[in-house]
């Protein structure tokens, strides 16, 4: 009995341990990129002691990279490095426009400094994890996301603290105004007399950071957002880009955190 019992356990430990084996082995992690598909004035990007190079629409830019765009200058790009979405003609009812494919972009306005801090995709099995990390520095950033698995994690950094993002469209600034056309996003912060503060801003809603006030989203920046994000499913345009102004002048990333 003995002999059987103890059997039985050495055949329950080789199972774990091959079932263990197996998931590992079915997992695979990529390291995936940012995709610049459209630029308006100038941008560049920035790696360890890199002191930063302008970007043209189709670089690809890795994880550990800062972005930052100049005065009166705007970058797209899309988190991950596959085929950038085709440019489709604008319909005459924008109002009414749905994109075909949801894509996860990220749109940076003027004067905006953002880090790639994490982009990796696992494969487990049939289904795909994504960990989605930003961090916004200063400035300005408006981006869409598409579903993801409940494992996935999409989440951006501010100077305050952190947003989680999930199947949204949003608009957030550095300062803490954070706006949402659809979806959720949840910040975390903590107040300076150490209480951890978690509000969810939910489909046409906006938190203002500074005054902890969640209110409607107000109609103007409605169609504002609904503008932006037809704009960036849009795709790439067919007309070639401008030449990139070289004397352009950026904000110091020393007047940022």
């Amino acid at each position: 009995m003995k002999e059987t019992r103890s059997l039985l356990k050495r055949l329950v430990v080789c199972g774990v341990a091959l079932a263990m084996v197996s998931t590992l082995a079915a997992q695979t992690v990529n390291q995936d990129t940012v995709k610049v598909i459209r630029i308006k004035g100038a941008a560049r990007y920035a790696t360890g002691s890199n002191a930063g190079q302008l970007l043209k629409v189709g670089d690809l830019v890795k994880p550990g990279s800062v972005i930052q765009t100049a005065d009166n200058s705007r970058c797209d790009f899309l988190l991950g490095g596959g085929s950038a979405p085709a440019a489709q003609t604008a319909p005459s009812s924008m109002s009414s426009y749905t994109p075909a494919v949801e894509q996860n972009v990220v749109r940076m306005w003027e004067n905006t400094l953002l880090g790639i801090d994490k982009l990796s995709v696992t494969k487990i099995g049939a289904d795909e994890v994504t960990d989605t990390q930003l961090d916004l520095k200063a400035g300005h950033i408006f981006g869409t996301v598409k579903k993801m698995s409940a494992a996935s994690r999409y989440e951006v950094k501010l100077p305050f603290g952190v947003a989680g993002i999930r199947g949204t469209v949003y608009d957030i600034s550095a300062e803490g105004i954070v706006k949402v056309l659809s979806g959720t996003v949840v910040l975390a912060y903590t107040k300076p007399d150490g209480t951890v503060k978690t509000p969810r801003i939910g489909e046409l809603q906006e938190f203002d950071y500074p005054t902890e006030e969640l209110k409607p989203l107000p109609p103007a920046d409605k169609k504002g957002m609904e503008v932006d994000r037809q704009q960036l499913a849009m795709g790439v345009p067919s007309q070639p880009q401008r030449p990139i102004d070289k004397t352009v002048d950026f904000i110091s990333p020393t007047s940022t955190r």
